[in-house]
């Protein structure tokens, strides 16, 4: 089989190989998965880089969430050969490959018809977005939510899990198309934050409360200025630091405001409670049954195009997620 392994680090195209090597074999508790579709993420790019939280021994290979179909499954699984699932291989032998062998409390069973570019995008950002938004934020029907980065990944999932809700969706983007995403994707107010100053425009979409609750996972300025137009009693949700600053949040202000700063850790979630994370991937599969929810996927690229893909990713010119195919 083919497989995608980190021979070095640095930057992805040139440190990436893609070589052959053994289908790995089947193991107790694990599943033998044909891959269809693997997402690209882009701490993939800083594990290339040395950068990401996580290190693995090299080489290694990246890629954390799948779709395939079980071939094969080892001694005690309870899910079957032939069923369509998504995953999320642990390091050092990520999704970038033909064939991966998984442990079966990372596999997830989906619908028939569900197509492999959308599941294969869906676990990590759609998971995110409904623990951010409904355990960690307790998001209420008729409340105000501002989503930034609406066009990203994670930004997409919360647009339709908010309208999903029942809540009015303000969303931010950069640039005339991603803002037009945003609007299809059902957002009521869509802010081009190039263009317009978003807490004036948040102000007057509120009559001056606010947004209850704003899902920022871009910090920086942007969580900066979104103290601004936060409502009182409202749930600013820190999921991440695009931006590339962290931000210091000035405790007296949100004392003042009567507002909560609200951390979003969802792989420790996910290590502490997977009964938890389950019941929220079982949430997701009625929604998107429903057509309530869809993954937004830019763009899909061959297996064998993979380090140029993560450079137009790294550009962060890309708006939902990157699809690679065998």
């Amino acid at each position: 089989m083919r497989s995608w392994k980190v021979t070095k680090l640095g930057e992805p195209k040139d440190v990436l190989a893609l070589q052959d090597e053994p289908c790995p074999a089947v193991e107790t508790g694990k599943l033998l998965i044909e891959v269809e579709a693997t997402s690209l993420n882009f701490f993939d790019i800083l594990l290339c880089q040395g950068k990401y939280q996580e290190k693995p021994p090299i080489p290694f290979t990246p890629g954390a969430e799948i779709c395939g179909t079980i071939r094969e499954a080892g001694e005690g699984c309870q899910l079957t050969a032939g069923q369509r699932v998504i995953a999320t291989p642990e390091l050092p032998a990520g999704g970038l490959s033909e064939w991966v062998c998984v442990s079966e409390s990372s596999v997830y069973a989906i619908p028939e018809v569900m197509p492999a570019n959308e599941a294969a995008g869906m676990f990590i950002t759609y998971q995110t977005a409904y623990y951010s938004l409904f355990y960690r934020a307790n998001l209420q029907a008729g409340e105000v939510l501002l989503v930034h980065a609406g066009a990203g990944g994670v930004g997409s999932a919360a647009i339709q899990l908010g309208k999903a809700k029942g809540v009015k969706v303000i969303a931010t983007a950069g640039g005339p198309e991603k803002v037009e995403i945003c609007k299809e994707l059902g957002a009521d107010v869509t802010i081009d934050y190039k263009a317009t100053d978003f807490v004036k425009r948040v102000k007057e979409e509120t009559n001056g409360q606010g947004a209850n609750v704003i899902f920022d996972p871009v910090g920086g300025d942007v969580f900066d200025r979104s103290r601004k137009c936060i409502a009182f009693d409202g749930r600013i949700l820190v999921i991440g630091f695009a931006g590339g600053r962290i931000s210091d949040a000035p405790v007296n202000h949100a004392l003042v405001k009567n507002y909560s700063i609200v951390g979003v850790h969802w792989g420790l979630f996910r290590k502490l409670n997977p009964s938890e994370v389950l019941n929220i991937h079982n949430q997701l599969m009625k929604l998107y049954e429903q057509r309530a929810i869809r993954p937004l996927v830019y763009q899909e690229y061959n297996l064998a195009d993979v380090p140029n893909a993560l450079e137009v990713l790294a550009d962060r010119k890309t708006y939902g997620k990157l699809i690679a195919r065998p």
